[in-house]
Order: structure tokens, then sequence, then C-alpha cells
């Protein structure tokens, strides 16, 4: 499968063209002595995730975001960070109701899609999920920070980083969304099931004075 990636090493984007081989490790080029290879490698190592220009349907400016986040949040949202294995706040969370981007407050997550990721080599150490809440609430994107590829997910209203997508979920989806737990919310089944209400109730007041009028 041909892919295309943007990636912009030092603000030049540079349209690389590669057949990817998942898990081989190597460049896909003819020639495994190619000077193309030593420049790809380079420029996917220094470009980081390959996120086209996007702008995103909410913002904040970054004042207000240091003032709202943690430094810990901050970090991982808007640097791309990643929390140590094991010590996130909702690694070994079973509450039940919806895990929301922190940032932006957008739901993600139904605590029913949440699953231990395992033990000992399995055990990643961070919140995982086997599907989303909904399909548009996450955006993917290339990501080849540390020499490898891997599919970075973010929140589709801010931008926000959560973490990064595998194939070695559980049925029926065969995914793991891997979470910080830093980027996270959690809003409890009550408290979501309270909002609902309150929001069709002023939904009908509002109906019924427009019929009034």
């Amino acid at each position: 499968m041909r892919l295309t990636h943007s990636i912009q090493p030092v603000g030049v984007c540079v349209q690389v063209h590669l057949m990817y081989r998942p898990y081989t490790g190597r460049f896909p080029f003819t020639s495994p002595h190619s000077p193309l290879n030593a420049v790809v490698f380079l420029l996917l190592l220094f470009s980081g995730a390959c996120r086209t220009k996007k702008t995103w349907p909410v913002k904040f400016s970054e004042e207000e975001l240091r003032k709202r986040l943690t430094p810990m949040q901050y970090h991982i949202t808007q640097q791309r960070g990643t929390e140590s294995a094991f010590t996130g706040e909702f690694t070994h969370h079973n509450e039940e109701g919806t895990y929301t981007c922190v940032v932006c407050g957008a739901q993600l997550f139904s605590s029913n899609s949440k699953f231990d990721s395992g033990s000992g080599e399995l055990n990643k150490g961070w919140p995982s999920f086997f599907e989303l809440l909904k399909e548009e609430s996450v955006t993917l994107s290339d990501d080849f920070s540390y020499g490898m590829h891997r599919v970075e997910t973010t929140c589709s209203q801010c931008g926000g980083h959560l973490g990064h997508l595998f194939d070695d979920g559980p049925r029926p989806t065969g995914k793991r969304y891997c979470i910080n737990s830093a980027s996270l919310g959690f809003q409890p089944k009550d408290a979501a099931s309270e909002s609902t209400t309150g929001d069709e109730a002023a939904s009908s007041s509002v109906s019924n004075e427009k019929t009034d009028l």
C-alpha cells in the first residue's frame, strides 16, 4: 500500500512517498544502501507526527491553557508528552461514565469500552479503550517520533494530544486506544444523566416560550 506523508522539518514541507511495511523496521527503497534511506530517516526522526495544518473547531490561547491545566496536562496535550506508565489517575479507574478531553470537554470514550491491557510485557500502563464514543471524536495522524511509526490520536475538537492507537486490542474492534490519563477528564454516569435531563428540560422550556410567542 502506497502512502504519502507530509512532513515539516524546520518549517519546510516535504512530501515523502514510501511503501509502508509494518513491523520490518526498514525503509522500503529498492537498494538497502540508497542514500534516500538516510535522508528519509532523518526527516522522519526530526519531524515527529506528520500532521497537516488544520484549524481546529475549538481554540484556546496559550495563556488560558497554562492557567487552566496542570503542568502535566499542558505538557501532554499541547507538547505531545507522555506520562510515566502506571502513574495516571485513570489507569485502574473502573467507575461508569464518560471520558472527556481535559482541554475542551469533548466526549471521547465510554467506560464500557475501557479494558485492562494485560500484565507483564503486555501491560502498557495507560488507560486503554477498544472503541470511540463517536467515530469523528478523535483524529488520527502518523507519528514517526523516536525513529518508529505509530498512529497518534488527537481530540478532533481542539487538537489536544491524547495518545496512540494500536492494533492489538480485544474484540470486536481489535483496536487499543492507549491514552494518557492527563489528557482525560471524567463525567460519572449519574452526572451525565442529570446533564442530559437538564439540557432536555431547557430545550423544552425554550420550545414552550417560542410557542407562546
